[in-house]
């Protein structure tokens, strides 16, 4: 049976492609309302008219995808946030008392806790929305409890977005979680004034607080806390940076996040621990009960995440049709849980970890049975560990592309993490579970304790070591959403050729390959072209002259370790040579000259007529007389000048109505 003919996954692939269509494009609500009333309205008449007709009619296929694309779209404006009236973000909040809710914690920063809040008032004025809170950290400052409602003076500020190029867009992130704004208060500055429970959020944290009060009655070594607050709990905010990269290296953070691996495992455990009350009359249909409510209350418990949302409703499905003995497609359920989790949280389609689940699903589904046969050992530990390497490898076949793409770097050990740890991971889970329900009833024995901390700790030791074998991890790889795109044409054709071994699947994988060498040609082309990029850094001057895959750095930088986001400009350009110099007095691309004026203030170079001139380390200038001087096309002010420096400069440019560029309001200045 051929995967597009299910009805569902074609339906699920134009709700998709409307996301899609909504989220680059602006169609106003009205219309695309109006579109799809009038749609569905067309498609009944058309179902109505050929039910009792012998003859199908190819319009009532067209139009019934047509109505998803639209749904597709209507759903996600109807979640953009921003388009109700009420949001705080349309009204005005400055000089105003705000009053908030905690929803998330998040893990906290350098400087600040971070947390997800619910806007609730503007002075009296009733909104809806959420934000970000950043909370100044101090020795003192206690964690703000998730409910907890609280009233600020402090008004909401823009979310920055990229400063400098490859640079991780952080406010395009939050807003596909429908943060628009942020604010920074200090702990002094917050007046709490309910401490009630009052969401399903809050319930959870609770029962997450309560587990974790339990367990640290036992003197867990804070990393195996940790650890069960990530497997079981879903929180990683507690997880060291050490620990978190090791598991990353390794190839297995995965296993740190609650997805549909968790969510299997747990579903068999519940499985054989109701498998007795099937034997009642009503039985399948209790069990089917227990087992979804069960399931969500742990998705609940562990945030409610893309991840864990994803799998619990994946999994309800699986559960349904396994008691209830109907046949299931995977492909169909999959396609069924994207569907509904899409329909109630469209920008799910942009989350990382959605996607990367769900292409080690399909991935797995379509490759691993056909591997497995490649090799049958009669000895069964042989066939256990070939069975999990498969899966590994399959798994890997589905996500290197977009992990590439993300992460930029390919753990070659994973198959060793995945084979030692995945077929332990459900005892692990299970004895967390035990260990868990024995601490809240008082009766964890010391013996469980110490053998259960070993196990965690033991599992930490083998990441770290496996993280520590460098030669076997791929790092700084440069891959943009071009090569994503052609390497998974060159993926799905090669699978296909291998399943089919006929000629028109050998046309389509050497025509993918084509495809992959041609981007990656213009790639290389493109990435070959010089540029010079003046960068923002605080306090700091940082200027990337780029020549083919050379780049030479003028900075006043102790380390070129100091400016972090370096290596993601040296990944996006495939650069391979990299040289440190002092910051000149000008520099020369191609026809353009920039002059460089620093705390010196001297720019009398005689001869020279200077395209752009960079202002550094804060110069005592005349503006007027360098502008009537030098006559520059544009004056350029990076992030080491003082920002009273900066506003002056800039009122007197648009007084003289010269170009002004400040990095620190517009980004990056590139000049290529």
């Amino acid at each position: 049976m051929k995967l597009l003919n299910f009805t569902i996954i074609k339906l699920t692939a134009c709700l998709v492609l409307g996301i899609l269509i909504a989220f680059f494009t602006a169609i106003p609500l009205p219309i695309i309302l109006c579109a799809t009333v009038l749609l569905l309205l067309v498609l009944t008449l058309f179902y109505f008219s050929s039910k009792n007709s012998k003859t199908k009619t190819v319009w009532f296929g067209v139009t019934s995808f047509l109505t998803m694309v639209s749904i597709g779209i209507l759903v996600t404006d109807f979640h953009n946030e921003k388009l109700d009236k009420n949001n705080y973000t349309n009204i005005d909040s400055a000089d105003k008392l705000i009053t908030f809710r905690i929803r998330t914690t998040l893990k906290s920063g350098n400087y600040n806790a971070k947390y997800i809040v619910d806007v609730l008032k503007v002075n009296d004025a009733s909104v809806s929305g959420k934000a970000l809170l950043n909370v100044s950290r101090d020795s003192l400052n206690k964690v703000l409890k998730v409910d907890n409602i609280y009233i600020t003076s402090e008004g909401f500020q823009p979310i920055v977005s990229t400063i400098n190029p490859y640079q991780f867009n952080y406010r395009s992130y939050l807003e596909k979680q429908y943060v628009y704004k942020q604010l920074y208060v200090r702990p002094e500055r917050l007046f709490r004034v309910s401490e009630n429970k009052h969401t399903i959020y809050g319930y959870a944290d609770l029962v997450r607080e309560t587990i974790n009060t339990k367990l640290k009655i036992y003197d867990f070594e804070p990393d195996v806390l940790a650890i069960i607050n990530a497997l079981i709990l879903g929180q990683r905010q507690d997880l060291s940076k050490d620990i978190y990269d090791s598991y990353t290296d390794a190839g297995a953070v995965h296993i740190l996040a609650v997805s549909g691996l968790h969510v299997a495992l747990i579903l068999l455990l519940l499985n054989f621990a109701l498998k007795p009350l099937r034997r009642f009359k009503y039985g399948k249909e209790a069990t089917i009960i227990i087992l979804v409510v069960l399931m969500w209350c742990f998705a609940i418990i562990a945030g409610l995440s893309a991840s864990v949302t994803r799998a619990v409703t994946m999994f309800s499905i699986i559960a349904i049709g396994m008691h209830l003995r109907r046949p299931t497609n995977i492909y169909n359920t999959l396609a069924i849980s994207i569907f509904v989790l899409l329909l109630f949280k469209p920008l799910f389609l942009f989350d990382v970890g959605f996607q990367l689940s769900y292409l080690a699903v399909v991935a797995i589904v379509a490759i691993q049975p056909r591997l497995v046969k490649l090799w049958q050992p009669k000895n069964f530990v042989l066939s256990k560990v070939w069975d999990y390497f498969t899966v590994g490898i399959a798994a890997q076949f589905g996500v290197v592309p977009i992990s590439l793409y993300y992460f930029h770097q390919f753990p070659g050990l994973f198959f060793v993490a995945n084979i030692i740890i995945i077929p332990f991971l459900g005892f692990i889970l299970g004895i967390g579970i035990l260990v868990i329900i024995l601490a809240l009833c008082n009766a964890l024995p010391k013996f469980l304790v110490d053998a259960f901390g070993f196990i965690i700790s033991g599992m930490n030791d083998l990441m770290k070591w496996l993280s520590l074998q460098d030669s076997f991890l791929f790092k700084d790889i440069s891959f943009n959403g071009w090569q994503v795109i052609t390497a998974y044409l060159f993926a799905i054709a090669f699978v296909q050729l291998a399943i089919q071994k006929n000629y028109k699947w050998m046309k389509f994988t050497l025509v993918s390959v084509l495809l992959f060498q041609s981007v990656n040609f213009f790639t290389k082309y493109d990435n070959s072209t010089e540029t010079l990029t003046l960068f923002h850094k605080s306090r700091h001057t940082v200027i990337g002259q780029k020549t083919q895959h050379k780049l030479n750095i003028y900075s006043d930088l102790d380390s070129l370790s100091q400016f972090s986001n370096l290596t993601d400009y040296t990944i996006g350009n495939t650069i391979t040579e990299l040289d440190a110099f002092k910051t000149p007095s000008f520099i020369k691309i191609k026809n353009t000259t920039i002059l460089i004026i620093d705390s010196l203030g001297i720019y009398k170079v005689k001869r020279l007529r200077p395209d752009y001139i960079l202002l550094i380390q804060s110069p005592r200038i005349n503006m007027d007389r360098l502008i009537d001087s030098l006559k520059p096309e544009k004056i350029i002010a990076d992030g080491s000048n003082y920002k009273s420096y900066v506003a002056r400069w800039k009122a007197t440019c648009l007084k003289q109505k010269i170009p002004f560029h400040y990095t620190g309001e517009k980004g990056a200045f590139v000049i290529d």
